[in-house]
């Protein structure tokens, strides 16, 4: 089943998916990211697991090991949530978490 795929924008009108990818130095690790967001979109989450409080974490097996964070709401959507790597992982867990929850407040 395909799924649609939204950007969380704080309240402030951050993207912080946004922000990390388009912040990456290594360009094929972003797009390694977009492609992973797409296979999502596609139906398939491929290998992740799930961070808590409704946050799953999708992996990407290249670089320094590229997290894309997301909530799922409902059966047709995924909520871009954060973007990280392994060294950062403990961090942008949380932040996820607190975007979450940010996110389910102002829906």
């Amino acid at each position: 089943m395909h799924k649609r795929a939204i950007i969380y924008k704080s309240a402030k009108g951050s993207e912080p998916y946004v922000k990390y990818v388009d912040s990456l130095k290594d360009r094929e690790g972003a797009g390694k990211i977009r492609a992973r967001v797409t296979q999502a979109e596609l139906g398939n989450l491929g290998d992740w697991g799930s961070v808590g409080q409704g946050v799953i974490e999708l992996r990407i097996h290249f670089g320094p090991g590229y997290r894309v964070y997301v909530g799922l709401q409902g059966r047709e959507l995924i909520v871009l949530l954060c973007a990280g790597d392994k060294s950062s992982q403990d961090k942008d867990t949380r932040k996820a978490m607190d975007y979450w929850n940010d996110y389910r407040r102002n829906i």
